[in-house]
């Protein structure tokens, strides 16, 4: 559609900005003024304007099929200047019978000045989009998911850009564009009042007081919310009132199924292959699948309350009983990604999951969530306790648990650009073999000689590529970028050294400029990206991460094999991985372990090498989560409600067990996350098999049950 700009006359407007009683900027989409121009870009005007039962009038516009229909709102000449004002509200109708998705794009005079939100809209009555004329995000108020919209204010229903990007100069502001993406058909907003207001009004609103004295948000409902202690108290008697406690028939001790295969009988967990399929097999002899639950703690509650305490309703005193549940932390942590962006993340916290169960059970409330954890665990058909759960539950009463080996200390480092969790260990400085040696002794420790402990786990989703088509190679070009002193680079530049001989050679292979060895000293080095005109790259690239790979698993095994020669290395829980990185975690460990985040394992992993490379694979986390039964975020993997939780769980767990290299699946995680977010990351998910106050999530747990049990019948 031909580009097409149109004004109507209306009230006062000077120098291309209309001014309102209060001094404040006002526009009006309903009827536009003179010194307003509205611009349609594969956008129709539609019908005549209504009135809303508020009073206000609203004009439809109709979004186009098209790659990206806007309406503009500009001034006829110069600019606004919005100084002192902090957000911009508009009125809107959503006339669809379904969200819409609105992109809005407030632009600056000067070059590179724009802000971006992205909201959906719900169908319904008339509300009020507030868009901050500031960057912002969730992650600036403690956590990942913001509140979900609407939400009700005073005035009427909010919707708020709860992301904002990029930076404006309020002084001179040249655009206002709303726009819908890639429509397949027509689809119809009205529009009315703009107006920009000083303070961030919204903002503050649509987080202050979203979460009780439980931890639960305020202003939702889902059937395991309660509103009192005795209420809770009843709420779980029927939970556990409820459950099926009965060992399935046929298992050895361990959660081995005595079906007649014979398998070595070794006393420790271990693997073997038989009849073309890998097993885990327990002490006993007998194939074991490990259906396992990550965080089963009763820690994982705690989230920042300094500073934001506007944001909780009634939190208990931090004295007398609940003294012990308040405490001081500090996530603040430069080379992390995950901790980019994070506001309130120091200071006071408080234990919300660890209060509730101290209101389930008085003083002795963790040994009696021990006893009902466990009891709950065997219900549901798990028979491991995965990664930073409390080990009492399974050691004081018997079931297979893992151990994780936390590589920490003063060795270098290499950075990739993914770095969620820190830069990636350098495997070539002595300083790491030192911190595997302490790490693995003191893992060790009192569990050597337990024949529960299925085995361990080294670090966790470690940095091993980065991000893109070229994230392959980020470990080799990353630590070509390094310092001098770095030991990984000075051992890739001999390698280099011996591989070639003359700098010269390297930089033709490569096709760069290289004089002489010493330009590859240069911290900051800027490696080429691999190209079909330089097949030599990628193949030394490749070899490099090979070495680098071998280095860090062959150090990591042997420091493990000097300290327990009984149990099984369950590999680095891959999130993201190379094809040397995999094949040397093959070569080293036990089992090569994933967090696999995604609707099947298959979808996730690269099956088909792990089966050529004829190892065990166990997935180490997976999870589905919704945004229905409190927490803002859906995880990793999400699905639209709670119904589905448990179908996706289902799939999920029977592919797993139908793979003959899979020997087990581990849900993260035991609890929800807190609603305000947790303290490492804001993380903030309802991803759990219990809520907030320890209440189990019936209809997911009995779906999770179900797909349990028929897991463990695969032979």
């Amino acid at each position: 559609m031909k580009r097409i700009a149109f004004a109507w006359m209306c009230c006062l407007l000077a120098l291309g900005a209309c001014k309102a009683g209060d001094g404040a900027w006002q526009a009006d989409l309903a009827h536009p003024a003179d010194g307003t121009r509205v611009t349609l870009d594969h956008v129709q005007r539609s019908g005549a304007a209504e009135a809303t039962r508020e009073g206000a009038t609203l004009q439809g516009y109709a979004f186009q099929p098209s790659a990206l229909p806007q309406l503009g709102v500009e001034p006829a000449k110069g600019g606004w200047d919005w100084s002192g004002q902090g957000e911009l509200h508009v009125q809107v109708r959503n006339a669809m019978p379904w969200a819409v998705t609105l992109g809005i794009d407030i632009d600056g005079i000067a070059h590179g000045q724009r802000l971006h939100a992205t909201v959906g809209l719900p169908p319904g009555p008339a509300q009020t989009l507030a868009i901050p004329l500031h960057a912002t995000s969730p992650r600036a108020f403690g956590m990942q998911a913001g509140p979900p919209m609407p939400f009700a204010a005073e005035g009427g229903s909010r919707v708020l850009a709860t992301t904002v990007e990029g930076g404006l100069d309020p002084r001179r502001v040249g655009a206002i564009r709303f726009s819908v993406p890639a429509p397949q058909a027509v689809q119809t907003l009205r529009f009315g009042r703009l107006a920009v207001v000083p303070g961030t009004p919204t903002l503050h609103a649509a987080y202050a007081g979203i979460v009780d004295r439980y931890g639960q948000y305020t202003r939702g409902q889902w059937p395991e919310k309660i509103d009192g202690d005795e209420a809770l108290r009843r709420a779980q008697a029927r939970a556990q009132a409820g459950l099926a406690t009965q060992a399935p028939a046929g298992l050895d001790a361990y959660g081995g199924r005595m079906d007649g295969q014979a398998l070595e009988r070794t006393g420790w967990f271990h693997t073997q292959k038989s009849a073309g399929r890998w097993q885990l097999v327990t002490p006993d002899g007998h194939p074991f699948f490990s259906l396992g639950v990550n965080a089963a703690t009763s820690d994982g509650g705690r989230s920042y309350v300094e500073g934001r305490e506007w944001m909780f309703k009634d939190l208990p005193p931090a004295s007398g009983p609940w003294a012990g549940f308040y405490g001081v932390g500090d996530s603040r942590n430069g080379d992390v990604g995950a901790n980019a962006g994070l506001g309130y993340d120091h200071g006071r916290w408080f234990d919300f999951y660890a209060a509730n169960l101290r209101r389930l059970d008085g003083d002795g409330w963790q040994p009696a969530w021990r006893a009902r954890t466990l009891e709950r665990l065997r219900a549901w058909g798990f028979n491991t306790i995965g990664n930073w759960s409390d080990e009492a539950v399974a050691r004081a009463h018997r079931m297979a648990f893992t151990r994780s080996i936390n590589i920490a200390g003063d060795y270098g480092n290499v950075a990739t650009g993914y770095d969620y969790w820190g830069r990636m260990p350098d495997p070539f400085d002595p300083r790491f073999a030192q911190a595997a040696e302490a790490a693995a002794a003191k893992a060790a420790q009192g569990v050597r000689d337990d024949p529960w402990l299925l085995g361990y786990f080294a670090d966790n989703e470690l940095a091993w590529a980065g991000a893109g088509p070229q994230g392959r190679w980020a470990l080799a070009q990353g630590t070509l970028r390094g310092e001098p002193r770095s030991a990984a680079k000075q051992a890739f530049i001999a390698m280099l050294r011996k591989q070639y001989g003359a700098p010269e050679k390297l930089g033709s292979a490569w096709g760069i400029a290289l004089g002489d060895w010493q330009a590859l000293e240069a911290t900051g080095f800027a490696a080429p990206a691999p190209d079909e005109a330089h097949p030599a790259i990628a193949a030394d690239y490749g070899a490099w991460l090979r070495r680098y790979a071998d280095a860090y698993f062959r150090t990591v095994a042997e420091a493990i094999r000097r300290h327990d020669p009984h149990h099984l290395f369950l590999g680095g829980r891959f999130a993201v991985n190379t094809p040397e990185a995999v094949a040397a975690c093959a070569r080293y460990c036990d089992v090569v372990s994933f967090n696999v985040y995604a609707d099947l394992p298959q979808h996730g992993i690269d099956l088909a090498a792990l089966h050529a490379l004829d190892k065990p694979v166990l997935v180490s986390e997976f999870h589905f989560g919704s945004d229905d039964r409190g927490p803002f975020g859906k995880g990793v993997v999400s699905v639209w409600n709670e119904a589905q939780r448990g179908e996706a769980y289902a799939r999920f767990v029977a592919a797993a067990a139908g793979d003959p290299a899979i020997v087990g699946a581990h849900w993260f995680e035991y609890a929800d996350q807190p609603v305000s977010g947790r303290l490492l990351d804001g993380e903030n998910s309802h991803v759990g098999l219990v809520g907030i106050t320890d209440l189990p999530f019936g209809s997911f747990v009995e779906a999770v049950r179900a797909a349990n049990a028929q897991a463990l019948r695969k032979p």
